[in-house]
C-alpha cells in the first residue's frame, strides 16, 4: 500500500484528473471572480496607476488586464482555449508581479506570482481530460 501511495508510476487516472479539474475550476473562478469582475469596468485609480508608472495607452490597458482576469478566468474554468486563457492570465500576473507591484514587499506580490506560475502549469499541461477544450477537440 505505501508502495502504492510513494511511487510516481502510480496513479489513479480518475482521481489525478478530477483532482485536476478542481483546480483548473477554483484557479479559473478565483481569478474571475475575487480579481477581475472588481476591475470592470477598469476603476480611474487603476487606469491613473499605470498612466504614472509610463504605460501607454493606460485606459486601454486596464481594460485588458480585467478581460484577462475575467475572461481568462472563465475559460480556465471551463476548459475552453485554457491554453491562450492560461496565457493571458500568466502574463498578466507577470506584469503585476514584477512591474506593478515590483518595489512592494514579498508578501504584496506573492498572489501574482503564485497565479503566474499555476498558469504556467495549464499552458503547459492543457485542460485536462474534464474539460470543454477536451470535449471539442478529441482525437478519434
Amino acid at each position: 500500500m505505501l508502495r502504492k501511495i510513494l511511487s510516481p508510476e502510480s496513479t489513479n487516472h480518475f482521481s489525478s484528473d478530477l483532482l485536476y479539474t478542481g483546480a483548473r475550476v477554483f484557479v479559473g473562478m478565483t481569478m474571475a471572480l475575487a480579481h477581475g469582475f472588481g476591475k470592470l469596468p477598469p476603476p480611474e485609480m487603476m487606469v491613473g496607476s499605470l498612466e504614472g508608472m509610463g504605460f501607454p495607452a493606460p485606459g486601454l490597458m486596464a481594460w485588458c488586464a480585467a478581460i484577462a482576469e475575467v475572461i481568462g478566468g472563465i475559460f480556465l474554468a471551463v476548459g475552453f482555449l485554457t491554453r491562450p486563457a492560461a496565457f493571458f492570465i500568466g502574463f498578466t500576473m507577470l506584469i503585476a508581479g514584477f512591474v506593478i507591484h515590483a518595489a512592494d514587499p514579498f508578501q504584496t506580490k506573492e498572489l501574482a506570482l503564485l497565479y503566474l506560475a499555476i498558469s504556467l502549469v495549464f499552458v503547459a499541461k492543457g485542460p485536462g481530460k474534464y474539460s470543454v477544450d477536451a470535449f471539442l477537440f478529441k482525437r478519434k
